[in-house]
């Protein structure tokens, strides 16, 4: 076998792994109903991943690489902080709504009995997208004289904290309310409350 059917398959291992999360919300996936899924042995399932939890690292690499690479897009080609900081949570919010089996994992839903290590990796990742929020605001400070009515780190924990409710709103009605659905109007207000 090449690399590039290795890729291909370990590809596809994943792809039945997010598939599995959308279309069984509130079921744990084993390794036994994956490898079905996918259409081979559970030990072949083991040569392209040592284990379970390094496949979901191979889905929360993937949402980390998508999400983090268009933020920095963003962040280059926008330069008012009120349209960074909709356009970075429009772009999560938006990448859940598309995603909704990667969305279970964001929420903590698919990685109940999974390893903490999982866990505290998806809490990086929104720690991270906070951290990327601060520093759009704290940069608005300064360039653009725009300031918060509360603290900057107030600020960005809040806004976050919005998009993460749709986002969890979204898995409980188990993907049947866009977390995009009225968030246009709801930026709005939000926006007008944290910036004077």
């Amino acid at each position: 076998m090449d690399m590039s059917q290795k890729i291909s398959r370990k590809q596809q291992i994943l792809e039945a792994l997010a598939h599995m999360l959308e279309t069984a919300p509130g079921t744990r996936i084993t390794t036994s109903a994956l490898a079905k899924e996918v259409g081979v042995s559970e030990a072949a399932l083991y040569r392209h991943f040592p284990s379970k939890a390094k496949m979901f690292e191979g889905l929360i690499e993937f949402i980390e690489e998508t999400l983090f690479s268009r933020i920095t897009l963003i962040l280059a080609e926008e330069q008012k902080v009120a349209t960074r900081c909709e356009k970075i949570l429009l772009l999560l919010i938006g990448f859940c709504e598309k995603n909704p089996g990667l969305t279970r994992i964001l929420t903590g839903d698919a990685l109940a009995g999974e390893t903490e290590r999982l866990r505290q990796r998806v809490t990086q990742l929104f720690d991270r997208l906070e951290t990327q929020l601060k520093q759009a605001l704290r940069e608005a400070e300064i360039k653009e004289g725009v300031r918060t009515r509360m603290t900057v780190s107030v600020t960005a924990n809040l806004i976050l904290a919005a998009a993460e409710g749709r986002i969890a709103q979204y898995v409980r009605s188990e993907f049947k309310r866009k977390p995009t659905e009225n968030w246009s109007d709801q930026w709005v207000i939000l926006s007008e409350t944290v910036f004077r």
